[in-house]
């Protein structure tokens, strides 16, 4: 059994998966959206990785505001798991990601990444630590 972390983002999902283990988070790739409004390529992508790895749920990251509010992130990462839902069958879990795009951006700093090259890599990151937190709240 394998589970998939995604970073839902305007522009860009990041994308993780666990070890059969549900240990740890590893990342796949960073989806580019061509328009905000447009979904279908990013659906079918995430389609194909969940088949490819053989993944049983999604956890989405849920963008609440740091005061523990939902704005209209939150309502449009709701539409996407649905959609998710649909499209793959999977259970899709949505889960706080407050300031992981922040941790992914440190992590990166930490490890070396020139600052025009963060943007490659910061969803993927972000995607790992949405799902890493999900699979230590299973232990």
């Amino acid at each position: 059994m394998r589970i998939m972390g995604l970073d839902f983002g305007s522009k860009t999902v990041g994308v993780a998966v666990s070890d059969p283990l549900l240990v740890t988070a590893q990342g796949v790739e960073t989806i580019f959206r061509k328009s905000p409004a447009k979904l279908r390529q990013t659906l079918a992508r995430i389609t194909q990785l969940a088949a490819e790895y053989e993944a049983e749920k999604i956890v989405l990251g849920y963008p609440k505001n740091m005061n523990n509010t939902q704005g209209e992130r939150c309502e449009k990462t709701k539409e996407f798991g649905q959609m998710l839902e649909q499209r793959t069958g999977l259970e899709v879990i949505l889960w706080d990601e407050r300031l992981t795009t922040a941790a992914a951006g440190q992590v990166l700093i930490d490890c070396g990444v020139r600052r025009e090259n963060r943007k490659e890599y910061v969803d993927k990151i972000a995607a790992c630590l949405i799902l890493q937190g999900y699979l230590d709240s299973l232990h």
